[in-house]
């Protein structure tokens, strides 16, 4: 099972989201950078484990107001071998195809900014493409189309719980199962929620193929030896 950090750009710097209120969010603190600069936070990460993926929001981006193209870009240059999952609210398919002439990493497509299915239509069998599901409780945010189609999904599809994000609520394995037993062999990655060890180690037995986690890597409740244990199981399906 992979472990995903999770990078959260606002305003040039990351910021600690929690539980979707992004208005409230402010830049993070934490033990493992000295400031909130995008590229310490991530090299960082990356002294505290070799992760093959890092999962990006850009949340200016995904509210209309600017995008982190420039820092995504000079990420990029600086960890080559990183697969950068982005999510910048991209909704259209000339956005869709300008952004991947652009990176060089995995297009997030969320379905809180799609009004309908067509960009996930267009970009079909695009093995860079990754559908998050996005859901505020129990309601999913996006066309109803996204979540009832699952034959449209592609074989990437983050699980994304928002009110659990930072919040310390135990991934939302009820909803894994759910998806699970619709989506027909595809990669499920749970979002929101991850406390310690003991919900990796749940994830993994539900079958869930990654995780994405921000808070509990920055607190310590998940350290080196546990991302050791993980990523020593093997691949992600």
């Amino acid at each position: 099972m992979d472990v995903i950090p999770v990078i959260d750009l606002m305003g040039g710097v990351v910021v600690h989201a929690r539980g979707g209120a992004r208005a409230e969010y402010r830049p993070i603190e934490t033990p493992l950078a000295a400031s909130s600069a995008p590229s310490e936070v991530v090299a960082w990460l990356l002294r505290l484990a070799p992760f093959r993926s890092l999962y990006v929001a850009d949340l200016d981006a995904i509210e209309g107001r600017g995008d982190h193209g420039a820092v995504l870009q000079a990420l990029q240059a600086a960890h080559p071998g990183v697969d950068f999952w982005v999510d910048s609210g991209i909704a259209g398919r000339d956005a869709a195809v300008s952004w991947r002439a652009r990176f060089a990493g995995s297009l997030v497509i969320g379905s809180e900014a799609q009004t309908d299915g067509t960009l996930l239509d267009a970009m079909a069998g695009d093995p860079r493409v990754v559908l998050s599901l996005d859901f505020r409780g129990e309601t999913f945010l996006g066309p109803p189309a996204l979540l009832a189609e699952a034959a449209r999904w592609p074989g990437r599809v983050i699980v994304m719980t928002l009110a659990r994000v930072g919040a310390d609520a135990g991934p939302d394995l009820a909803r894994l199962a759910l998806l699970q037993a619709r989506a027909a062999g595809r990669a499920l990655y749970a979002a929101g929620g991850v406390r310690d060890s003991a919900d990796l180690e749940a994830l993994a037995a539900a079958g869930a193929a990654g995780v994405l986690v921000a808070s509990a890597l920055h607190r310590g409740a998940i350290g080196a030896a546990d991302l050791r244990r993980f990523a020593s199981a093997g691949p992600a399906g």
